[in-house]
């Protein structure tokens, strides 16, 4: 799933933007967008931001308060909480709101974001759809372990796997209870070797007898303290197959694929080479 921000002030029109990008995408892709509440919204209101977001193709909208309260559904729900409940259903989210979010973003007018922004524009008319659909599709989707598991179900072996494993690696904060608190880790990787080394990787996994289908997944950018950061995925004839095939992917994901960490805690920061290209 592609995850894009609108981020700008209330006059610089963002739910213009929104609508614009979900009808452009409605076309070739199934379309979800969430809104940025500080109010308890009237969500299925002729007229209002979220029912402009429908009738513009999204097929589902929610709000997210800052406390965390999920409108449409009543659930107390955080803005990565929600965007991991439609990524395995989705194309496109598309987020009214949270500049501050570490997501690709839009920033309309003279808006404070947080990075990575992707385009500028003075309002949600005069936006550039071409440009920033671009960019978007230039960077990678918006991956969790259901989305994995779910594309390795669809394997046209599916029927013949008794056996999914999965291998999730999370920032961890601390080795020990005196250890100074991680705050987050930023990765970075050389894109065209990572790409080649991760299809080799998975190509050699699934020439395995028992193994019939393998996906392979490592976040770049800033991934925070209790966050996810890598997911391995395995669909096999077998539990034993599944369990090998799982351990020799991570392992051999973190010796194979040139990526760079920094680790940022509390009192310090520094980048530590995953591999030494």
């Amino acid at each position: 799933m592609h995850v894009l921000g609108i981020a700008g002030h209330s006059d610089t029109g963002k739910t213009t933007l929104v609508e614009r990008l979900a009808e452009r995408c409605s076309s070739s892709g199934s379309v979800a967008t969430v809104k940025h509440c500080t109010h308890s919204p009237d969500v299925d209101t002729d007229g209002k931001d979220s029912a402009r977001h429908r009738d513009a193709g999204a097929s589902e909208t929610v709000a997210v308060t800052d406390d965390g309260e999920w409108f449409a559904t009543g659930d107390s729900r955080t803005l990565t909480d929600t965007l991991d409940d439609l990524a395995p259903d989705y194309d496109y989210a598309f987020v009214e709101g949270f500049s501050d979010a570490a997501i690709p973003k839009v920033v309309l007018g003279d808006r404070d974001a947080a990075d990575p922004v992707l385009h500028r524009a003075a309002d949600g008319e005069s936006a550039d759809v071409d440009a920033i659909l671009d960019a978007l599709h230039d960077r990678d989707p918006y991956v969790t372990l259901e989305t994995l598991v779910e594309e390795v179900k669809r394997s046209p072996d599916e029927d013949r796997a008794g056996a999914i494993a999965t291998f999730t690696g999370r920032v961890r904060a601390k080795e020990s209870a005196d250890d100074r608190p991680t705050e987050y880790l930023e990765f970075e990787r050389y894109d065209e070797v990572a790409a080649q080394r991760m299809a080799e990787l998975r190509a050699d996994l699934e020439a395995r007898d028992g193994v019939h289908a393998v996906r392979l997944h490592h976040k770049t950018g800033v991934v925070e303290a209790g966050e996810d950061i890598v997911f391995v995925v395995i669909l096999a004839g077998h539990r034993g197959e599944a369990f090998r095939a799982v351990e020799d992917g991570i392992n051999r994901l973190k010796e194979e694929v040139p990526l760079f960490k920094k680790e940022v805690t509390v009192d310090d920061e520094f980048w530590a080479h995953e591999r030494d290209c």
